[in-house]
This record gives C-alpha cells, sequence and structure tokens, in this order.
C-alpha cells in the first residue's frame, strides 16, 4: 500500500509537507465515507485509495457500504439516470422503498464520523442520523445534475438542504442551495495498479490473450457497460473510421452491484459486434486494473463517447499514460481535455470519427497531445491535490469559516 511520501516525485516535497501540516490540524478526527457499492464505478475506486492515505495523515478515516436488494438498485438507478436527464418513471411506491432502505440503513449501520461523507443518492437519505449525533455532514454529489428532471431534483433537495455542505464536481453541476457548495473534482492515483508503469513484455501478454493484433491500429473506450457511456455510438465511429483505416476497436468494462442495466446494455453490445472480429468486447472482474492499465497503454486513441458524464476517471488515466483521447464535451471531461490541447472534444459521431482518423493519421500530433495531457493531469487531478480539497473543507467546517471555493 503506498504512502504519501511515495507520491513526492510526481507533486514535489512541499505539496507534501502541507498535506501533513493541514492534516496535523485534524488528527484524530473520524472522516466517515458512506456509499453504494465496494466495487465498481469511480466512486469506489477514488475510495480505494482516497481512505488509506488519509489513514497515513493520522486522520481516522473509514469506508461503508449501505446494503440494498436488486428493486432498491433498480429505483436508485432510475433516479441516476432522472439526474442525467433521462426520462423515467418513479413512482410513489418506489420512493417509498427508497426510503424504507435507507431507514433499515439507518439502523442497522454504525455511525461514527466527526465528518460523515455521503456519496450520491442511494445513501442520501441518511442524514435523518444528523439531529439526534450532530457532527459535520457532506454529500458529494459525482453526478452530472445540470439536466436534472426538477420534480425529482426538488425530492432530493429535501434532503439534501439538510447536509452542512454539497461537493460538486465542477461549478456546471451546482444547485440553488440555502447550504454552502464546494467544487471538487475526482482525481487518479498515479501508483495504482491501473496506473503505475507497465513493462512492454506484461502489456504484449495482454493483448495476447485478449486476441488483439498489436501490430494495427487499437480504439479503445475504457467503461461501465452503461447506457450513459454509449458503447453503440462507439461501434458506429468505430465502422466509420474503419472504412478509411484498418482497425480494431476494445471495448473494456466491469459492472457495478448497484447498475442493474449493465448486463442488458452489455447484450446489446455483443449482438451488435458478433460478426466483427475486430471488436473486442471485454467483460473484466473487479480485480482487472493491470489489464485496463495494459489496454490503455497499448491505445493507439483512447475514447470517452459518454452522453452525460460526472467526470469520468478513464479521462484522466489515458491522458496520464500520454494516449490521445477523444472525448464527448460533456459533463466533467473539458475540466480535463483541454480541446487541441491536452486532447480533443467531440460533439456527434461523425465529430468523433474524423478526430479519430486524424489521429491515427499524424501520429506526431497525437503523441503531442498525449504529453500535453500527461502534464494537465500531474498539475490538476493526482489524488494529492484532491486530499488537500478534503483536508480543506473539514477545517473550514470545523471552523465554521465562509464559503470557499477549493
Amino acid at each position: 500500500m503506498a504512502r504519501l511520501i511515495d507520491y513526492e516525485p510526481f507533486v514535489g516535497k512541499s505539496t507534501i509537507e502541507e498535506l501533513s501540516l493541514l492534516a496535523g490540524h485534524l488528527r484524530g478526527k473520524v472522516m466517515q465515507h458512506i456509499n453504494a457499492t465496494a466495487v465498481g464505478g469511480g466512486v469506489a475506486e477514488i475510495l480505494n485509495w482516497l481512505v488509506p492515505l488519509f489513514r497515513d495523515l493520522g486522520i481516522d478515516a473509514r469506508w461503508d457500504v449501505i446494503k440494498g436488494n436488486e428493486k432498491f438498485f433498480v429505483i436508485t438507478k432510475k433516479i441516476h439516470n432522472m439526474l442525467h436527464g433521462r426520462k423515467e418513471e418513479l413512482t410513489k411506491e418506489d420512493i417509498e422503498y427508497y426510503e424504507e432502505v435507507g431507514d433499515f440503513n439507518l439502523r442497522e449501520m454504525n455511525f461514527a464520523g466527526d465528518f460523515m461523507f455521503i456519496h450520491d443518492p442511494q445513501p442520501l437519505t441518511l442524514v435523518k442520523k444528523k439531529a439526534e449525533m450532530g457532527r459535520k455532514w457532506v454529500w458529494r454529489c459525482h453526478i452530472d445534475s445540470t439536466l436534472a428532471e426538477p420534480s425529482l431534483w426538488n425530492y432530493l433537495a429535501g434532503y439534501v438542504k439538510d447536509y452542512d455542505a454539497a461537493i460538486f464536481s465542477t461549478t456546471a453541476f451546482s444547485k440553488d442551495l440555502p447550504i454552502r457548495q464546494v467544487i471538487i473534482s475526482p482525481s487518479i492515483d498515479p501508483l495504482s495498479d491501473k496506473n503505475k508503469e507497465l513493462e512492454e513484455a506484461f502489456i504484449d501478454r495482454i493483448l495476447e490473450r485478449f486476441q488483439i493484433d498489436k501490430n494495427r491500429p487499437i480504439v479503445t473506450q475504457i467503461s461501465r457497460f452503461d447506457y450513459q457511456k454509449d458503447p453503440l455510438g462507439v461501434i458506429k465511429v468505430y465502422r466509420l473510421v474503419k472504412k478509411r483505416i484498418d482497425c480494431q476497436l476494445v471495448l473494456a468494462g466491469g459492472g457495478a452491484t448497484d447498475d442493474p442495466e449493465g448486463q442488458k446494455i452489455l447484450e446489446m453490445v455483443r449482438e451488435e459486434s458478433r460478426d466483427d472480429p475486430d471488436i473486442h468486447v471485454l467483460l473484466l472482474p473487479p480485480a482487472s486494473d493491470k489489464e485496463i492499465n495494459a489496454l490503455q497503454r497499448a491505445s493507439s486513441v483512447v475514447l470517452q463517447k459518454s452522453l452525460r458524464e460526472g467526470f469520468g476517471l478513464t479521462v484522466a488515466e489515458a491522458l496520464w499514460k500520454e494516449r490521445p483521447v477523444v472525448a464527448s464535451a460533456t459533463g466533467g471531461i473539458p475540466l480535463q481535455v483541454v480541446h487541441n490541447y491536452t486532447g480533443l472534444l467531440s460533439h456527434t459521431i461523425e465529430g468523433t470519427a474524423g478526430f479519430v482518423k486524424q489521429l491515427l493519421q499524424n501520429p506526431e500530433y497525437a503523441k503531442r497531445l498525449g504529453s500535453n495531457g500527461r502534464e494537465h493531469i500531474r498539475q490538476n487531478f493526482l489524488v494529492t491535490r484532491h486530499i488537500r480539497d478534503y483536508l480543506l473543507l473539514m477545517l473550514s467546517l470545523e471552523r465554521e469559516g465562509d464559503f470557499i471555493y477549493l
């Protein structure tokens, strides 16, 4: 397990010293994170490396996961989709069951944090515990909620207003709320299995295992099989590129226990691609970080063709590996992809295909974008910056400071 000092080569000694200084004012405090799944998705991935590093700083960081059955996660997936602006039918019975499961977790969970960080809508109602235990409560929304269905948002806001603060990934996602709002973007861990350097021989073995030809261009999207990631649109992009350039497509990702739609989307992708041996659809098990790392490093171009996107950790991962990226201009992606500098932003299938062809035909241009992208991630989206933002927020909450913008 990495320690904070191990990040000094990436961010410098002064950054590590600053984090230690800030943490010194919070040493011994309990920081409790609660979300909906321990495996799959960006939230679990981030908490997996954040929690140990906070402990290394002397903060008693904890991570708990709520309990829920398939019915509950079908309902919360509807809520997730409606926050993204997708039309869904959320019934009175759905709301009642959502609250019933929340009340069950209120009774069953151990609440011990001086600072309670509740992630996304699934555990939102746990804030009912605040009236009994006090402490500082923060709701962390990882979702692009700019087009949230108004009646749903009004319902959720009835709970959000009881928190001490709400965290959003970018200013565009913020809402009209009576509590302070803080902007904290997600981050990646450069020392994790998904992002650390790999030997070329290992990358070759992964390509061989998945029967991917390393001698032809590889276009890759790494994402959960989710409607919002538009894997069927990615296939359309690939087919437009394939008309001019002999390339391969890799669609790889895993599932999440709180996402019941994943299997359905995966089946649709497999059906759409079954007659093309150059489309590699890979459902990866949870412990596949090194495989994902290898696939990204082997890619000629990395796509993130999301319809809606809270942030898109896979974009930061690819940029860190100096891969040229073509991504949708949505949600938190433009924080990472500065068009024509760290990557290329697209709005349509045809535009995405055109950019992919441009990068495949101009390797020097692709290399320059990749180099710029890595430095952009180093300066803005590594885990050390993320830790600093949380430390400043906790200090502000403890001392009842004014509104802060991190």
